[in-house]
């Protein structure tokens, strides 16, 4: 049963990288998955119940989201122990918990995260320069960026590709170094990292600027998890495109987490690629994703345009929860979502409620 769904999991997504949209099938084979990680993963178990889930829910609106906190306090997982090849773990929280996703097989991972990045961040090239700003999987082993990101030198980059990102810290004269010799030698360059090496660099560089080659491009991700200091995306935006010399549509956010399989992407690269300028950005999901903006308190879905929390359902999270609650404040738009940033305050009060009932009804 497991490597079936497994191997549906595969031929949906396949079916689907180019594009296409069948929500039917997806949504079916959610029902499916859902059904059994209700079965064997005990906290989505509990909640199901509280939530009076019926054994023959057929729609996937019928199960609840699963709070991405439970992740830091319950094993999350179809499998047992022994058969983890990898877990991902969050950064860290003030509580000092980490979320933890365990995975048996990392085949799901890897064909979601390939196929949505060639088709959202490199649809024009088979290859380019990688410079990234963010730790190699072998300095940040439990770290699913570090490992995506190190994938995509792999399965993107070109030879001479580089981490910036050493023993802990930002090389700032490496980076410096390395897009001098891309720039001199008018070679494309794809600068990824989290948002907060961006901004490390920004304050250590000084006056140095550079006029990177036509379609290099910019991935940030992530928030600053209380450093020194934040920066909203839109002055982010502009200083990247001031201090690389990348005009605006070609710097894209990411937008992925630990508990999840799949990523999202800003739409400006495709649109500028389609000759679509005049849309607005906003983040595209995979088709095999399915984002829902929920009310804080009901968890309930809002009216399209009105602003909610996120829930995301993925068909690639088969070996724990596929119905992941954020709470994370989206607008629901047309063909994506405008991401607005964390709800302030504390914990949303369905999630809070989500989060004890998964629990045992005992509060973190």
């Amino acid at each position: 049963m497991p490597e079936d769904l497994h191997a549906r999991a595969h031929a949906l997504i396949a079916s689907l990288v180019g594009g296409a949209r069948n929500d039917g099938a997806r949504d079916s084979l959610l029902c499916e998955l859902l059904s059994r990680q209700r079965r064997l993963v005990t906290p989505y178990s509990r909640l199901c119940a509280h939530r009076g889930v019926a054994d023959d829910a057929s729609h996937v609106d019928a199960y609840p989201g699963l709070p991405t906190d439970v992740f830091r306090y319950a094993r999350v997982a179809t499998h047992e122990a022994a058969q983890d090849v990898r877990v991902f773990r969050t950064s860290g929280t003030t509580s000092g918990a980490r979320g933890q996703h365990h995975l048996s097989d990392l085949g799901l991972y890897d064909t979601a995260a390939r196929s949505f990045a060639k088709r959202a961040l490199f649809p024009d090239v088979d290859r380019v320069r990688l410079v990234i700003l963010a730790p190699h999987e072998a300095e940040a082993p439990d770290s699913s960026l570090s490992y995506m990101l190190t994938r995509f030198v792999d399965w993107f980059g070109t030879p001479d590709s580089v981490f910036v990102f050493r023993d802990g810290q930002l090389d700032c004269d490496l980076l410096a170094r390395t897009l001098h010799h891309a720039n001199a030698e008018r070679q494309p360059v794809g600068l990824l990292g989290t948002s907060f090496a961006f901004v490390h660099a920004e304050d250590s560089l000084g006056s140095t600027r550079c006029r990177l080659p036509a379609t290099s491009r910019v991935m940030q991700t992530g928030g600053f998890k209380g450093k020194s200091r934040e920066v909203e995306p839109e002055q982010l935006r502009a200083d990247l495109s001031l201090r690389y010399g990348v005009p605006e549509p070609w710097i894209v956010q990411e937008y992925g987490m630990t508990e999840l399989c799949s990523q999202m992407y800003e739409s400006t690269i495709v649109d500028t690629l389609r000759g679509a300028h005049d849309l607005p950005r906003r983040m595209l999901a995979p088709r095999w994703v399915r984002v829902t903006a929920v009310d804080p308190e009901t968890l309930a879905p809002v009216p399209r345009g009105e602003v909610g929390i996120a829930r995301i359902d993925d068909v690639a999270n088969v070996d724990s929860v596929c119905s992941i609650q954020t709470a994370d404040r989206i607008r629901q738009v047309d063909d994506g979502f405008v991401l607005l940033g964390r709800a302030p305050g504390s914990v949303p009060r369905g999630c809070s409620l989500a989060m004890e009932e998964a629990m045992g009804a005992k509060s973190p």
